[in-house]
């Protein structure tokens, strides 16, 4: 019995953290460090996981907190540890604190701006972008901010800087958001509209949609070849690697296409897994770039 309520326990931990996700954020990070370090430290590496985890994971118990009553009109997430009654709010909150705190003093040590940064990061997504959600469809755009910020967050971490270079990364995630939450927006439009968000830019899943999708699209492919132009500092990449990194890029927005073509929730979710299996790619192609060139 002890160990049964363990199990959940610590299965409730995993859920109303986000743990997929947050892992997904914080390898993101991880290879920002990677693009900006000259010398990798391996404690840093850790310490930007451990407290961009925290952070991540803070921000998600908030978000679930806020969101309790609209998760239970959702199926996706009627099950989550908070509307299912398994997780009181006083202890998720309680979590979330001590996530936050913990998360900062761990930034904190690497150097300042990547703990103001982390802090700026749950700031906008608990205060701005989740209450948008349910009033405008410019939550997406406020929501972009603090998604883009863990890539560029491990430049900062590697250099304690901000110029041109975390600059790109920042504006890479940034515009690959729109396609991928749009994608995602649309094959699950009939559940969020049982929550009232409003996620997608027309407010249906239609041809003026997929447009937007296919324009975002396009903007994340000719960032993502921008430093192979030499106009970003110390963040370079070879003619190999940006060939590469546009293909990759095209085969995402072929599905975009698919998508603008079919309106259907299967192109939605194509294109979906296609802007995951991207910008996981991009960023290994951009680290190995840096190591092998």
């Amino acid at each position: 019995m002890a160990n049964t309520m363990s199990l959940t326990f610590v299965k409730d931990i995993k859920a109303v953290t986000k743990m997929g996700l947050s892992i997904s954020v914080v390898i993101s990070s991880l290879a920002g460090y990677l693009l900006g370090a000259e010398t990798v430290s391996f404690v840093t590496l850790v310490l930007l996981a451990i407290g961009g985890y925290f952070m991540v994971g803070a921000s998600n118990v908030y978000n679930q907190i806020i969101e309790r009553d609209l998760d239970s009109l959702m199926e996706r997430t009627k099950d989550r540890p908070i509307p299912a009654g398994r997780m009181s709010v006083r202890f998720a909150f309680i979590l979330a604190a001590v996530l936050t705190l913990l998360g900062i003093i761990i930034l904190y040590t690497i150097n300042p701006s990547t703990a103001m940064f982390g802090a700026i990061s749950i700031f906008l997504y608990t205060s701005a972008y989740t209450p948008l959600k349910t009033k405008t469809p410019f939550s997406v755009f406020v929501g972009a901010i603090p998604g883009a910020i863990p890539f560029m967050l491990g430049w900062v971490a590697a250099t304690n800087d901000f110029g041109i270079e975390p600059g790109t990364l920042f504006m890479l995630q940034f515009f690959w958001q729109f396609p991928h939450f749009w994608a995602i927006g649309w094959f699950l439009d009939e559940d969020y509209k049982r929550a009232g968000f409003k996620l997608l830019p027309t407010g249906k899943p239609d041809k003026g949609t997929a447009v937007q999708i296919i324009l975002y699209t396009v903007w994340t492919i000719i960032i993502s070849i921008f430093p192979v132009f030499g106009f970003t500092g110390e963040l370079k990449l070879t003619i190999v690697g940006a060939i590469i990194v546009f293909l990759i890029g095209c085969k995402m927005l072929y599905y975009a296409f698919q998508l603008f073509k079919k309106q259907t929730a299967k192109a939605a979710r194509q294109l979906m897994l296609a802007s995951v299996l991207y910008i996981t790619i991009i960023q290994i192609v951009y680290v190995l770039d840096k190591f092998i060139r």
